[in-house]
């Protein structure tokens, strides 16, 4: 059985007034560890309104092959050429599922909270795909319906809608807030 693949994720505060700076610096590193064996993809998930943090993801086929693009001097150059666009860097290493939902400590909620988390972010997705390609591929047998399916929903939900939705409820699944708390907190803004 081969190793799991492993996922970086860095959260990093943008230093103020440095934004443009930044995030051109960020998809300097994402172009970077592209050109690294091993390397699966990444993603950025922006601040929500009011935050300056911003979360990077990094995925390797496993750890050695992360371990080499960590280690590299082209990313220690990059990291340096970086200095001064942000503050509190934080990194963690996730393998498998339970890294999307693992919290500094390393601590996971329960199965059903992930599995709401996860479904949350995949009905959406696949009812818009279904409904803008679900026409084309329509008199496909079913084996290739499903394939062409799966692989243009998985690269989507895994580097994009899952993070975000881990992110839009985080909150939710440590227990910090329930979902009926925090919707009509939400409402009552809305309406003020």
């Amino acid at each position: 059985m081969s190793p799991a693949p492993l996922t970086l994720m860095v959260a990093r505060r943008v230093s103020r007034g440095r934004y443009a700076d930044f995030t051109a610096w960020l998809e300097e590193g994402r172009a970077l560890a592209a050109d690294f064996s091993g390397y699966l993809g990444s993603g950025v998930l922006a601040p929500p309104p009011g935050d300056d943090e911003y979360q990077i993801i990094f995925r390797f086929r496993n750890a050695d092959t992360l371990a080499a693009w960590e280690h590299s001097a082209s990313r220690r150059a990059w990291l340096a050429r970086g200095e001064g666009l942000f503050v509190a860097p934080q990194e963690h290493r996730a393998t498998g599922l339970d890294g999307w939902f693992q919290d500094a400590t390393g601590q996971t909620p329960p199965r059903w909270k992930q599995a709401i988390a996860i479904w949350l972010a995949f009905f959406p997705v696949s009812l818009l795909f279904q409904a803008l390609f679900g026409g084309l591929l329509a008199g496909l047998p079913m084996l290739p319906k499903v394939l062409v399916s799966t692989l243009a929903l998985t690269p989507v939900m895994v580097f994009l809608f899952i993070p975000l939705s881990m992110r839009l409820l985080g909150p939710w699944l440590r227990g910090e807030v329930s979902i009926l708390a925090r919707l009509s907190r939400r409402l009552h803004q809305r309406g003020a």
